[in-house]
């Protein structure tokens, strides 16, 4: 089911909308199985890298069982770098679509989110756009570095762009490398945000968890990932904020793959995708669960 207000009624209603990235079917499957069960809406993302791993039609095989959902399920293009990438996505039936304009100076930013505003609003499709920028190696996020977001930035932007949502850099990193000891996410300039665009819905980039305890599975049986530095309370009382979409994606790529090397381990003989992706599809809803319950208090929302 699509309902593309979506954001909106979470900004009213203080909760948060979770987005998570997938590059398989069976994430894919995990996620929106836990959305249902749980009465979540979803947002659903496919990065640059992922579209192109899946083929133009294999994507539009998702869209008939995302339309079907009983919650509302939105298929979101994810960190897209041009206006070439992003009539792609919409050309394919994508109902969001994301315009990652942040490394460029804010005029030029503007100018290519207006464009893409522009052309996808005709479409009826909504529009993400970012600015500061978030550190981290995830597919197509940016490197080098980060930069929070100005406030007053952030006012001249929605004016001028009519963007219906802003990913806002606050502290949060890509990738497995997050925090160590104490969060340190600049509530107070997220505060200033909202201030200035009270009615935007923001946007949450890098939110993943990296919990210990699916590290360590893969790392006990045969997986070697080093740093993965991550703090699991950095994000409580988000939901009272004005972030209302919360992006999530290497915590299910950890999740998923703590379960196959879990079950491949102890099952030496194993040569059936279907065992092992039920295994790796325990730890996957166990993750989504937690993520809708406890950081975007999204459940029974529909």
């Amino acid at each position: 089911m699509i309902d593309k207000s979506i954001l909106q009624k979470a900004l009213a209603d203080e909760y948060c909308v979770p987005a998570f990235n997938f590059t398989n079917f069976q994430i894919f499957k995990a996620i929106i199985t836990t959305c249902e069960k749980l009465k979540s809406p979803v947002v659903l993302q496919l990065s640059e890298g992922a579209l192109k791993n899946f083929g133009d039609n294999f994507v539009q095989c998702f869209l008939p069982v995302i339309k079907s959902t009983s919650v509302p399920c939105v298929l979101h293009l994810d960190h897209g770098k041009s206006f070439d990438s992003i009539k792609r996505a919409i050309d394919l039936g994508f109902d969001s679509v994301m315009i990652d304009g942040s490394c460029l100076p804010l005029k030029d930013n503007i100018e290519l989110t207006k464009l893409v505003c522009e052309y996808a609003h005709k479409k009826n499709v909504i529009v993400e756009g970012e600015l500061g920028m978030i550190k981290g190696d995830d597919d197509n996020a940016n490197f080098g570095g980060s930069a929070y977001t100005n406030p007053n930035d952030a006012k001249q932007f929605v004016k001028e762009t009519k963007v219906d949502s802003l990913a806002v850099a606050m502290g949060t990193n890509h990738g497995m490398q997050k925090y160590i000891s104490e969060p340190k996410l600049r509530f107070d300039i997220l505060e200033d945000i909202q201030n200035e665009i009270p009615n935007i819905p923001l946007v949450l980039h890098g939110a993943s968890l990296i919990q210990k305890k699916y590290v360590d599975i893969i790392n006990k049986n045969g997986g070697k990932i080093e740093k993965a530095l991550g703090n699991d309370k950095m994000f409580v009382g988000l939901h009272k904020t004005h972030i209302c979409k919360v992006n999530m994606d290497t915590d299910l790529r950890l999740a998923y793959t703590a379960g196959i090397r879990e079950y491949l381990a102890s099952n030496l003989d194993a040569i059936d995708p279907r065992d092992y992706d039920k295994n790796a599809n325990k730890y996957l809803e166990e993750v989504i669960a937690d993520r809708i319950i406890n950081i975007c208090h999204s459940d029974n929302k529909y």
